[in-house]
Order: C-alpha cells, then sequence, then structure tokens
C-alpha cells in the first residue's frame, strides 16, 4: 500500500512539472508501475479475491495424504525445502526432465528419496477446476509444508504468497546447495548463510527431522564407528536394520521416540547422542549451535516459535514475483 502511494505521489509530482509534455509522464508512470509489479511483495491476503478457496484446497489434499500415511508431512516439508534453497522458492524441483530440462529431481539429494510430487500434483489439478491459471505451483509447496507441519503436531504460520513458477531447473545446484547428511558444521553453516538464514534458523529447520526416515546408507558409518558421540544402545539398536553391507533403502526414523510428531524430541535426542545422521548430531558436537540446541530441547515452544519463523523466512528465498516465471498448469512442466 505504501509502495503505491508512493508511486502516486511521484507520479502526480511528475504530472505537475511536465504538463506539457503528456508523453514523458506516460512513459515514465508504465516504467515506474511495472517495475514496482517486477518487484511485488508476497502477501498473505494474494488470493483473496482471484481465488479464495486456494488455501482450503491445498489443506483438503494434504490432509488426505498424510492422513493415508504420515510420513508424507515429513516429505512434503522437505520438497519445499529442497526447492528454495536451490534456484529460490520457484517450484524447480517439480519440473520433469525433458529434451531441454535436466530435472532437479535425479540429482543425488533428490534420487530415490525425494517424495510429494503426486501430491502436490493432485492439489494443483483440484485448483485448476475453480481457479484455472491463478495458484502457483510454488506456492502450493509452501502452504503443502505449513499444513504438513500442522498435521503431525508441528507449528503453524501464516504463509506469505504470490511466488510464480520457473521454466528452468538446475541440476547442477541441486547437488551443490543442498546440505548433505555428512557435511561438517562449518559447511552446514556456511551453506545456510548463503541462502540468508542464520545459524539460529539452521538449527530450527533441523527440527524438522524430528519426523521422516533415512535410508540406510545414509547413516551406515555412523552407527557402525564405535564414536564418542553416539550413545552405545542406539547404535545396537539401528544397526538391526542396517547390516554393514547390502539393504542400502532399509528405512529408520530420523526420531526414534516420536517418529510421527513434529516435536523438539529430536534435540533431546542429541543431547542423548541418538542423532541418526552425522549432520544431526554435529550441531551438539562443542561448537556454536550446542546452546541453541540445549534451548531447544528444554523449550517446545521456544523450538515451535523459531522453526516457524525460519520456515517464513526460507520461503522468501528469491522468489519469482510479478511479470518473472509462470504459472504452470500441470506442476511437471512447462505450459
Amino acid at each position: 500500500i505504501y509502495s503505491y502511494f508512493l508511486a502516486s505521489y511521484i507520479i502526480h509530482t511528475f504530472q505537475m512539472m511536465t504538463t506539457s509534455n503528456n508523453s514523458f509522464v506516460a512513459i515514465f508512470s508504465l516504467l515506474l508501475l511495472s517495475s514496482m509489479q517486477c518487484h511485488a511483495q508476497l502477501s498473505s491476503t494474494f488470493y483473496d479475491r482471484t481465488c479464495p478457496t486456494a488455501l482450503t484446497t491445498i489443506r483438503t489434499s494434504i490432509r488426505q495424504a498424510v492422513s493415508s500415511e504420515r510420513r508424507m508431512a515429513a516429505s512434503l516439508i522437505r520438497l519445499h525445502f529442497h526447492d528454495c534453497f536451490v534456484q529460490g522458492c520457484d517450484a524447480s524441483i517439480l519440473l520433469d526432465e525433458t529434451p531441454t530440462i535436466v530435472s532437479e529431481k535425479t540429482a543425488l539429494p533428490n534420487l530415490g528419496s525425494a517424495r510429494g510430487y503426486g501430491i502436490i500434483e493432485d492439489a494443483k489439478r483440484e485448483l485448476e477446476k475453480t481457479c484455472p491459471g491463478i495458484v502457483s505451483c510454488a506456492d502450493i509447496l509452501a502452504v503443502a509444508a505449513r499444513d504438513a507441519s500442522t498435521l503431525v503436531g508441528g507449528p503453524s504460520w501464516t504463509v506469505k504468497l504470490g511466488r510464480r513458477d520457473s521454466t528452468t531447473a538446475s541440476h547442477t545446484l541441486a547437488e551443490t546447495d543442498l546440505p548433505g547428511p555428512f557435511d561438517p558444521l562449518d559447511r552446514i553453516i556456511s551453506g545456510f548463510a548463503n541462502k540468508g538464514l542464520s545459524t539460529k534458523d539452521m538449527v530450527a529447520l533441523s527440527g524438522a527431522h524430528s519426523i521422516g526416515q533415512a535410508q540406510c546408507f545414509l547413516f551406515r558409518d555412523r552407527i557402525y564407528s564405535n564414536g564418542t558421540d553416539i550413545d552405545a544402545g542406539f547404535a545396537s539398536t539401528r544397526r538391526r536394520q542396517c547390516p554393514q553391507e547390502d539393504q542400502n533403502g532399509n528405512l529408520a526414523p530420523l526420531d526414534l521416540v516420536t517418529p510421527n510428531q513434529l516435536d523438539n524430541n529430536y534435540y533431546k535426542n542429541l543431547i542423548q547422542r541418538k542423532g541418526l545422521l552425522q549432520s544431526d548430531q554435529v550441531l551438539l558436537s562443542g561448537g556454536s549451535t550446542d546452546s541453541i540446541v540445549t534451548e531447544y530441547s528444554n523449550n517446545p515452544r521456544t523450538f515451535a516459535s523459531d522453526f516457524a519463523a525460519a520456515m517464513i523466512k526460507m520461503g522468501d528465498i528469491s522468489p519469482l514475483t510479478g511479470q518473472n516465471g509462470i504459472i504452470r498448469t500441470v506442476c511437471g512442466s512447462i505450459n
């Protein structure tokens, strides 16, 4: 609103100063308003007039999916995260392989592990029935992540909307910019900092590992390391379903205690040296994040608040707005 009145004031001023040159005023006004549109801000009320049932429609699809499989909540939150961390929150992760697009779906961090594409597509299909060409796939991802969180006992937040969809994907960035399960703490911190997220944001977002599962090959080295940073009993339990060889795809819950509840138990596990992935346990390893882990383990409300704030901040990473990008009719392909 402020930007609109500022633009109106500037245009009016130029009109007063250049009454003898109407063509100049018209061109200047057009350029200014066009520039504002290209730099439009996300807003929670973006679809209030154009598609008032958008959020309800998305929530219905997500509720059905999570009701059928609780693990899907973790997958949908992860899908939004993996989208935003590559070339911004633009639904590039949803694009299928084509002769001109090398899909992010086949990048190592996503191959065989990223899930939920069909759920987003289902929500989009329903939206196209009532509001064709209005709601972006990028916004569906953002709303789905919030709804998934609330459906498994996690926090809610107001999702800012107005993102548009990319016409490109980046397989290369998907393999370089996403944090890995074996990364040291300094690399994880710098990776999040490169996206405009603080160390506290990173630790809060890591709490999404309170739900979901990981494949055996991602934590095998840790449970057979006999290291001092892993509880012996916990390692022994995890070895039962993850032998030293083969069965790479066997799954284990990231949080053994409340695997289907988005809560602060993840941080309690770290205190007890029961983080499943090396990149989890490294958050409590004598470094700068120890105090944040301790705080979240003791205060579930603080974690919930910081997690919600970090998700909002993550959703702001390089969105396409205004005239940039498109609104895809089908999330997996360009119109």
